[in-house]
């Protein structure tokens, strides 16, 4: 157990019966009110968002993750496979719980996957991946003028916007948090 003032982001909290990974958290002062503390979080069940205020003090039940090193193999329809780097054994892992990492997920990736006991809780990517473009519209000369973006299909099968000078074969740096594009990478 612990008190609302103890949340940090990356927490994984139980919250009404279920576990929650923290993704923001505020502590709000509001005029003559009293002090609370805003969290904005995930069911990590039903990966559900959901916003919640924490009076001041009030008693949280953190739940005890043991984090570990993974490397990515590969994907069968619904289950993904992740290799533990340290003793090379093999554990499946059902798409609810890889969530919003789905889009960035390469072959032979590193990522940490957080268990309680023996059950997968959540696949936690790096928060830059870097992707390489397969198809987007060829930009023209004279087009970096302005801050007009186009449409991308990376390696993995998402699709972000990005700059007009950006080109097929190009590799940049992506926000696994957002989902958007940081820079070009040179190679």
């Amino acid at each position: 157990m612990g008190k609302s003032q103890d949340i940090r982001p990356g927490n994984i909290i139980k919250f009404n019966g279920e576990n929650h990974l923290v993704l923001e958290y505020e502590h709000r002062t509001p005029g003559n009110l009293p002090a609370h503390h805003q969290v904005k979080m995930r069911n990590l069940r039903t990966g559900r968002l959901q916003e919640q205020r924490f009076r001041t003090g009030e008693n949280i039940e953190f739940v005890r993750v043991e984090r570990n090193n993974y490397q990515y193999l590969y994907r069968d329809e619904n289950t993904f496979y992740f290799m533990d780097m340290a003793t090379y054994d093999q554990i499946p892992v059902d798409i609810n719980n890889v969530g919003d990492s789905v889009p960035y997920l390469k072959e032979n990736q590193e990522v940490i996957i957080a268990f309680e006991g023996s059950e997968v809780l959540a696949v936690e990517l790096p928060p830059h991946v870097y992707l390489r473009v397969t198809h987007t519209e060829p930009g023209f000369k004279g087009d970096t003028a302005t801050n007009v973006l186009k449409l991308a299909t990376m390696e993995t099968g998402t699709v972000i916007q990005v700059p007009l000078f950006i080109n097929e074969d190009d590799l940049l740096r992506v926000d696994t948090r957002t989902g958007q594009y940081i820079e070009r990478v040179k190679e």
